[in-house]
């Protein structure tokens, strides 16, 4: 056995959680669904959500109000708000390295509010095209499906991509058409755009459609969460990153990532070498790094 096969063997069986999963129930290892609660802030028409919402009087007091130590006094709902709606998504609790696409992770929470933020103030996603890289659970894809005309929500390995499947079904009553939302297929280290089989006999579940390539093409917004982890995997990404917006439309990426921090034998140190190696893909205008 070589160094190669034994590292992805441990990648195998070490168990990790995110800490989005600390509050669910201890000792299940299959499936969980937490229900994620989805709330419009006062001011904001619900009309932008088609109907999804029903207009009442605001219940909270939304005076910027500061404590003594200066902090932000966050405002709480007095009731339950109809100005919300749920989101239910099924995940694992833990998840071995390789299928950290069945979790819901810090960094997917963080880009689902921003698209709800830019949802809310500007009309920047409504009616695009979309296209979702490592989108794990889908959450923040199905979220943007609210205001988007077309949604694709990629990722790779059956296991990931059913469950996000899964996920899509779970969510039918709240989003808007269910046919706009695609879950497909996207491995970074294969050539873009992906193969298309014209043998229907043959074609697998969540591979692409000749139609489904030239409408991605179409694509104007990128979204990515929490895919820095693995070097080789950020080179990947990287890489389709460079083929995809150079084809098509011009497009924006959007990604969030939480640095983390480990110690390393080689470096005696703690160190965050995985945002190390996602930073020197970065440059200003001005060629920069």
């Amino acid at each position: 056995m070589n160094g190669g096969d034994s590292k992805d063997d441990e990648e195998e069986r070490e168990q990790v959680m995110s800490e989005v999963h600390l509050g669910c129930p201890p000792g299940i290892s299959g499936p969980h669904i937490s229900r994620f609660t989805i709330c419009l802030p006062s001011g904001v028409e619900s009309s932008r959500f088609n109907g999804l919402f029903k207009e009442e009087e605001s219940c909270t007091d939304q005076e910027i109000r500061f404590d003594e130590d200066g902090d932000l006094i966050l405002p709480r709902r007095r009731q339950i708000s109809r100005r919300c709606f749920t989101m239910k998504i099924q995940h694992n609790i833990t998840s071995s390295i390789p299928s950290v696409g069945l979790q819901v992770w810090k960094a997917e929470l963080i880009l689902s509010d921003f698209v709800l933020h830019k949802m809310c103030t500007s009309m920047e996603f409504h009616g695009i095209v979309s296209l979702e890289l490592g989108a794990g659970t889908g959450l923040a894809g199905m979220l943007l499906a609210h205001a988007a005309k077309t949604v694709f929500l990629t990722d790779h390995g059956d296991q990931i991509l059913e469950n996000c499947l899964k996920n899509v079904q779970l969510n039918s009553g709240v989003l808007n058409h269910q046919k706009v939302v695609y879950v497909r297929e996207l491995d970074w280290t294969h050539p873009w755009p992906p193969k298309v089989s014209s043998d229907l006999a043959t074609q697998e579940r969540f591979s692409w459609s000749s139609s489904e390539l030239e409408e991605v093409q179409k694509a104007s917004l990128l979204l990515a969460a929490d895919v820095i982890y693995s070097d080789d995997l950020t080179d990947a990404l990287f890489g389709i990153l460079e083929r995809i917006m150079s084809q098509g439309s011009e497009k924006v990426l959007y990604l969030a990532l939480e640095k983390r921090y480990n110690f390393s034998l080689d470096d005696l140190d703690v160190v965050a070498n995985g945002y190390l190696n996602f930073r020197s893909y970065l440059k200003d205008d001005s060629g920069r790094m």
